[in-house]
């Protein structure tokens, strides 16, 4: 039998063991290259801002920010392979905000559990949609779509980064409070997406902000704009809640993630430095390029604005009737 004193002795030694490793994982890191996994494909909004703050962090680092994209089943491919990397402060993920506050919902049987395995590190970017069609379209505005749309069901398609996108669910909340219906098309990532709208193949596309130079150049003609509030590249251009979608909102925030038990002093310093980067002219100038806004905040932050968008989310895919497929 072990005496009370003894059991304390044992106690303090066994989680002295534990934490001695981690703290000095945390004083000596990072001394190799870091890997940051991006699980869309290259030219999705998750891409573009991911690869705008890996340079600068690797500076401000002093080790290599090694970019690898991991796109396939709306996200689920690339943070599969963080969730179940070890904590150890050198693989992070670049996730669009469809990957925490969607696809759980979506797919019950997930390869991870997301709110265990994953654990916030730093917010991005507040992504908003935008509603496009090509310029020799025949809707010249969201009346003349809406109107074609409900007396031909069916008839007009529309794309998407991938099941259980943002820009998925934004189309179906548009479908739901419109009262259309339309076919999704799925891809793997928003640039394939986009590229398929352009040749015709599709009619229209929630476009999560990689479309603006189409847009400027006249190949697209942006119809409304899908948050809660006018974009300041596109002041003319009417809300979706302005158009009659009272409360239409279908942003949501990509952040960076790392896996369970990456010590906090590491997720500290990621935090610290991906916060200051978002606020520098170069990244705030490539946000704002995707019609958004840099978004620093906390963890903390970061976990309630997930919980916020994962109710909103939740109820268009029980009202819609979304499955994974």
């Amino acid at each position: 039998m072990f005496t009370p004193i003894f059991r304390q002795i044992l106690a303090v030694f066994l989680l002295s063991s534990v934490l001695a490793p981690l703290g000095a994982i945390a004083q000596d890191w990072p001394n190799k290259p870091i890997r940051l996994v991006i699980n869309f494909a290259p030219g999705s909004s998750p891409d573009v801002l991911g690869r705008a703050v890996a340079n600068p962090l690797s500076q401000a680092l002093g080790v290599p920010v090694v970019v690898e994209n991991r796109s396939g089943a709306g996200g689920i491919v690339g943070a599969e392979v963080v969730a179940k990397a070890p904590g150890d402060g050198y693989t992070l993920l670049m996730a669009s905000g469809s990957t925490m506050v969607v696809v759980p919902t979506l797919t019950p049987k997930m390869p991870y559990d997301h709110n265990k395995a994953l654990v916030p590190v730093a917010a991005t970017a507040r992504l908003e949609l935008f509603l496009v069609v090509r310029s020799n379209s025949a809707f010249n505005n969201f009346a003349d779509l809406q109107k074609f749309a409900r007396a031909n069901p069916g008839k007009l398609s529309y794309g998407s980064p991938g099941n259980g996108s943002t820009p998925h669910i934004g189309a179906e909340m548009l479908k739901n409070m419109a009262g259309i219906f339309a076919l999704h098309i799925p891809y793997r990532g928003s640039a394939p997406a986009l590229q398929d709208l352009l040749a015709g193949n599709i009619d229209f596309f929630m476009d999560p902000g990689i479309a603006a130079p189409h847009i400027r150049s006249g190949a697209l003609r942006l119809l409304a704009v899908g948050s809660t509030k006018r974009s300041f590249l596109y002041p003319d251009t009417p809300t979706l809640a302005e158009l009659g979608l009272k409360g239409y909102d279908g942003g949501s925030t990509h952040s960076f993630y790392a896996p369970a038990g990456t010590p906090q002093p590491v997720i500290d310093r990621l935090n610290s430095e991906i916060n200051r980067i978002l606020v520098t002219p170069a990244v705030t100038q490539i946000i704002r390029g995707l019609g958004a806004e840099p978004t620093p905040m906390s963890p903390a932050q970061l976990t309630a604005l997930n919980a916020a968008d994962t109710s909103r989310f939740a109820n268009i895919i029980k009202q819609q009737g979304i499955r994974a497929e």
